[in-house]
């Protein structure tokens, strides 16, 4: 699933290809990626796009005064292409989903696309981004500058989930999901299942600081990585997440995984449980 740095990454690599260039079409191919009736997608076409904006995971396309809301979930991805396909779209059971075409005399055409079969990528087109429900309910964005120690202190005080589960919900901090919660809190030398109303001062401070460092060197990483490389970029960047078996990097213990219904996580018991390994989460607790 992208997050915020290949979101943010994303976002660049639009906004200089389609700031001041017109939409041409607009097509719906996959019968679930629209999430709004009015106006209709094809109210975008023949407006110029002025604007992307990115909101936690959600990419923002702004053409007129109308917005093309993006959330490209857990297989969802983004393909551009310098000339529009000679043939034209179809529904149909592959992976595209949605495809925006540009006008001449710079011709070229933007895909969104879904592996798998389970279809979670969302588009919307509103005229206040804040019409998304999912933009509507994101917390504290954790890059921007009033992401302040205090701010975040705010957010964990009283908290009684883990802390892996906090630095996940969108509504909490926005961006962060399931492969840089599990690198922040490597960097934190955290474990995961810590509640996080229990943080002392100290170790508050020290998770703040690894969520800024880790999504900022995240964000440098994929800085002008073309759109189709930026899944190979971030898992080249994983110490922890998708490495379960390998040595740890800092220490070399063995990384190691909990699963859950629908994702796992992995950490590294040296640097962030003393040693011990985590329970399944259906079990709750930490082996004894």
């Amino acid at each position: 699933m992208p997050e915020l740095p290949e979101v943010a990454s994303l976002r660049e690599f639009l906004a200089a290809r389609l700031v001041g260039r017109t939409v041409a079409s607009a097509h719906a191919l996959a019968v679930n990626v629209l999430k709004t009736y009015d106006p209709p997608l094809t109210a975008l076409e023949g407006q110029t796009f002025t604007e992307v904006a990115r909101w936690g995971k959600f990419l923002d396309l702004t053409a007129g005064d109308l917005h093309l809301v993006v959330h490209l979930a857990r297989a969802g991805w983004l393909r551009w292409h310098e000339k529009p396909p000679p043939a034209p779209p179809r529904p149909g059971k592959g992976p595209l989903a949605l495809r925006l075409v540009l006008a001449e005399p710079e011709a070229a055409a933007v895909d969104l696309t879904e592996a798998g079969s389970q279809k979670r990528l969302a588009a919307y087109v509103v005229r206040d981004p804040t019409e998304v429900p999912g933009v509507a309910r994101l917390g504290p964005d954790p890059l921007a500058e009033d992401f302040t120690p205090e701010a975040f202190r705010a957010l964990l005080r009283g908290e009684r989930r883990r802390i892996k589960g906090v630095l996940r919900d969108q509504s909490t901090v926005a961006g962060i999901g399931n492969a840089y919660s599990d690198e922040i809190l490597h960097a934190a030398r955290m474990s995961p299942y810590k509640p996080a109303g229990g943080l002392s001062e100290e170790e508050t401070g020290t998770l703040y600081a690894a969520v800024g460092e880790t999504l900022r060197e995240a964000v440098e990483r994929s800085r002008g990585v073309a759109a189709g490389n930026l899944k190979t970029e971030k898992k080249s960047g994983m110490r922890v997440h998708g490495r379960t078996g390998l040595p740890c990097p800092v220490c070399g213990d063995t990384v190691r995984e909990v699963s859950f219904h629908d994702s796992s996580l992995q950490y590294c018991p040296t640097c962030q449980t003393g040693g011990k390994p985590l329970a399944d989460r259906r079990m709750s607790r930490l082996l004894k």
